[in-house]
């Protein structure tokens, strides 16, 4: 006997709105560097292929005070 009952469908999770890393990441003005460094390291593989778009980054951070705001303190 074969069990004609439909399964239950998954439904994708809507990509469109911003879960919670994004919504940090947009808190501390510097999504669109955080983007351009991991675009960089996805297509090279490398981070040491990617050091001008950390520097923006990091540059970017600390204009915006994320260094006092999470007491990151660099090396």
């Amino acid at each position: 006997m074969s069990n004609n009952a439909e399964q239950p469908k998954v439904v994708p999770e809507d990509d469109d709105e911003p879960d919670e890393w994004d919504k940090r990441i947009f808190s501390t003005g510097c999504h669109a560097e955080q983007d351009k460094m991991n675009d960089c390291y996805f297509v090279k593989k490398d981070w040491r292929a990617c050091k001008d778009e950390m520097e923006a980054f990091r540059e970017c951070w600390k204009r915006q005070g994320n260094d006092q705001r999470t007491e990151s303190k660099d090396a």
